[in-house]
């Protein structure tokens, strides 16, 4: 008996991810979805005493200490939220289209790296501005060439980069800062993956400060912790960024929820405590048993061999992504095709799925054994 596969019409990869939400094997978005730790629920569990502390108390002290406690956590002591250039908001892609917004105002094109998430690229289409690939090899491996950087008013960076979990160094991040400060070029980092991996965890501010580039940063709470979409999008940017962040900011809202900066602070706490390290034991456990899952299986590879950011890549060889797409969601598991990536020529990643790690480890064996049926499957009918 023939399975009738699901129709798919999304156009963008958060409406593939929103497909998986009420799955019960959903290795699709790269959100926080595993059990939460003993000290993360006994977190959870002070969630009452944290709304009456946050209803005493002074917001703009609750909004430093859990700045200090996240970007702490993360190595990134010289951020200048005393300096009164770090925003909160609601999230990390909240904070995208007020950067997007700025950037319109006083520029036309931005180069932006290839592949990179989707909502990247179309959020900074959506408002009018053309996009300029740069090739990943090309953005880590030598200077952009002076012709790029004087038709563009930014440069986009994510590091790590999503999907592929490849993390910019600190000589190469000086020297692209230093690039476009020569140019008057706006250098946009997002950073959102950099609690996954220890080598982004070097400081940047440090760095973009020493340089005095014009610079924005873009800094996420929501991959790392379980959090049920409880969240922080960091908005920072450098003294002589001159573009109307801050109004563009104002227009959208008037701030975030002292009760969930709070809870970010709890967390980053226990983060710096020892919690990022088993965080980090635990995405690389997930790696290897999903690998283990799949390692008898013809005509296949994972892409990107040293991330460790929490998603990992796999090519599936001769089979196109969509038809094993196709075939595991039928069967209720649902990973993520990854044409999208590639904003600028999605055939590169039609051969390609992304799977998502922060999860039960329960629920990556059963995902990765449907998987591993499926390419099987896809692999004779290819065959």
């Amino acid at each position: 008996m023939n399975r009738i596969l699901p129709t798919v019409s999304a156009e963008n990869l958060t409406q593939f991810e929103t497909l998986a939400l009420d799955s019960s094997m959903n290795l699709a978005d790269g959100h926080a979805r595993q059990q939460l730790t003993a000290v993360q629920g006994k977190i959870v569990s002070e969630l009452p005493s944290m709304w009456a502390e946050a209803v005493m108390r002074p917001v703009s002290e609750i909004e430093r200490e859990a700045a200090d406690a996240f970007f702490g956590m993360l190595g990134q002591h010289s951020h200048p939220f005393a300096a009164g250039r770090t925003l909160s908001c609601y999230s990390s892609s909240l904070a995208m289209e007020i950067l997007a917004r700025s950037l319109v105002t006083t520029s036309d094109a931005i180069a932006l790296l290839h592949p990179t998430f989707d909502n990247i690229p179309d959020i900074l289409r959506g408002v009018g501005l053309e996009l300029v690939p740069v090739e990943e090899e090309a953005a880590h491996d030598a200077d952009l060439p002076d012709e790029l950087l004087e038709r563009v008013g930014c440069v986009f960076i994510t590091t790590p980069n999503n999907p592929t979990g490849r993390v910019m160094t600190e000589a190469r991040l000086r020297r692209l800062a230093e690039q476009c400060a020569e140019h008057g070029v706006v250098l946009a980092l997002d950073t959102s993956f950099r609690g996954f991996d220890p080598a982004a965890q070097f400081d940047h501010y440090a760095v973009l400060e020493e340089v005095g580039c014009r610079w924005v940063v873009i800094e996420d709470t929501g991959k790392l912790w379980p959090t049920l979409e409880l969240k922080i999008g960091w908005l920072v940017r450098s003294a002589n960024v001159d573009l109307p962040i801050e109004k563009i900011h104002s227009d959208i809202l008037l701030g975030t929820s002292p009760l969930i900066l709070l809870m970010v602070k709890r967390f980053a706490e226990d983060g710096a405590d020892g919690g990022l390290v088993d965080l980090h034991r635990t995405i690389a456990e997930n790696r290897a048993l999903v690998r283990a899952e799949l390692a008898d299986v013809p005509d296949i590879g994972f892409v990107d061999a040293d991330a460790k950011v929490s998603v990992e890549r796999l090519h599936v060889g001769s089979r196109m992504g969509m038809d094993v797409w196709s075939a595991v969601s039928s069967d209720n598991l649902y990973v993520l095709p990854c044409q999208k990536f590639h904003w600028a020529r999605p055939q590169e990643g039609e051969r390609m799925l992304r799977l998502a790690l922060s999860r039960n480890p329960s629920t990556l064996v059963s995902g990765a054994r449907v998987l591993r049926a499926a390419l099987l499957g896809t692999a004779r009918q290819h065959g």
